[in-house]
């Protein structure tokens, strides 16, 4: 994940649903092929997120741990607006 993306959005402090919430209205804000990075905390969120935003048509592109983290730890998602 080297490329810049248009908006960053942390909810690593968010528990489900909220995290899909704010990560909707993020990418509703978003122009198509725009790029956002969202970090997240959990299990839950890790699997739910990437999931939801993938059944509403954006493409989920990368989705890495941070370094130092455990496996439920902290990830950044990156998410491209279909």
């Amino acid at each position: 994940m080297t490329e810049e993306p248009d908006f960053r959005l942390d909810i690593t402090g968010d528990v489900c649903p909220m995290t899909f919430v704010k990560a909707k209205l993020l990418i509703e804000r978003m122009s198509p092929g725009q790029v956002c990075e969202i970090r997240l905390r959990g299990v839950e969120p890790l699997v739910n997120v990437p999931r939801s935003v993938t059944d509403l048509g954006h493409r989920v592109t990368g989705l890495v741990r941070e370094e130092g983290e455990p496996d439920d730890g902290i990830h950044r998602l990156r998410i491209v607006r279909g």
